[in-house]
């Protein structure tokens, strides 16, 4: 299906909407003023200031059983047709920041398939449910994306169940924070370049013969791109890989009209950190030395995957955006 071209009025219209979509629970619904213009929110306070508190599940960790569970945008996020008709395949899209963004770009008008890992399942049940309440089609894929067969299946199972392909974002991924190099063991430097690296790269190989002019690839990078955290070593190193690796596609794909990006995120509370990212006893310290005090929320960043998908952004490609809390690049 082809996207309607918006008129300019759409556009900033949508532009609005969307930004307004991201507010805080509970805003969409009374967050307007007397006059109907939208509510000023704080962004100091807007989410959670207080530590978290200590807390660990076994590796990949489910979004359901956090403590606070985290805000994917699940009441606060509202369309206004952005990606009508648009079929996205998003990785790690059962929690954190695939989540948000596979509920966002349902609300926006798209069809959705979500791949997760395996036990992951009742974090992916919640998602096809929302997917299916915002009236679009959800494709559930379980598999482990280590392999190239797992990610050519992956590409090919999401084609038949959309009907097609137009937006792919690599988001899956697997961190583990070790004090020191010598703590890092062979298996686990493997298993985080497999799941981080390979899997983008085999999954957008398989992806791109099916996909048209003006569709759009989104890579989930991060602050550790940019500045590595000591204790993130093989992380950070598979996040710079991912950097590079957008910015080169990028320079390739625009010869076929495909627009290649990325968002670069910071701390951010997601099962990630409760399943190993953050080392044992500081989980307290996360995202307290942000310049707003804080961790983000996933639902905070769902409006810069779907500004980067939509036609609004089309002069955007090699373009990586942040979302950190003022610390960080770019």
């Amino acid at each position: 299906m082809t996207e309607i071209s918006p008129s300019r009025r759409t556009i900033l219209s949508g532009a609005v909407l969307g930004l307004a979509a991201s507010a805080a629970p509970g805003l969409a619904q009374d967050g307007e003023t007397a006059s109907g213009s939208a509510e000023l929110v704080d962004p100091r306070t807007r989410y959670r200031t207080e530590p978290f508190p200590e807390q660990r599940q076994p590796w990949p960790a489910l979004a359901s059983k956090m403590n606070p569970p985290p805000d994917h945008g699940e009441t606060s996020y509202k369309g206004s047709g952005r990606l009508l008709g648009r079929r996205a395949l998003i990785t790690g899209g059962d929690s954190g920041i695939g989540r948000a963004a596979a509920i966002a770009f349902a609300r926006e008008g798209a069809d959705v398939a979500i791949n997760y890992y395996p036990s992951e399942e009742p974090d992916a049940r919640e998602v096809v449910a929302l997917i299916r309440k915002a009236g679009r089609k959800a494709v559930a894929l379980p598999a482990d994306i280590r392999t190239k067969e797992a990610c050519e299946r992956l590409v090919a199972d999401a084609v038949r169940g959309l009907g097609g392909l137009d937006l792919l974002v690599n988001n899956a991924a697997y961190q583990q924070s070790k004090a020191s190099i010598l703590d890092v063991s062979d298996d686990e430097f493997d298993q985080t370049f497999k799941t981080n690296i390979y899997a983008p790269f085999r999954i957008s190989k398989a992806a791109i013969p099916h996909m048209k002019p003006g569709s759009v690839i989104i890579n989930t990078a991060s602050v550790n791109s940019y500045d590595p955290g000591e204790e993130l070593l093989a992380y950070a190193s598979t996040k710079g890989a991912i950097l590079i690796f957008t910015k080169g596609l990028a320079k390739q794909l625009v010869k076929q009209g495909i627009r290649v990006n990325a968002v670069a995120p910071g701390p951010i509370w997601t099962p990630l950190q409760v399943a190993g990212g953050q080392l044992p006893g500081k989980l307290g310290e996360f995202g307290q030395d942000t310049p707003l005090g804080r961790a983000g929320q996933p639902a905070e960043l769902a409006p810069l995957y779907v500004m980067l998908a939509s036609q609004e952004a089309s002069y955007s490609t090699g373009t990586v955006v942040g979302a950190h809390g003022g610390k960080g690049n770019p």
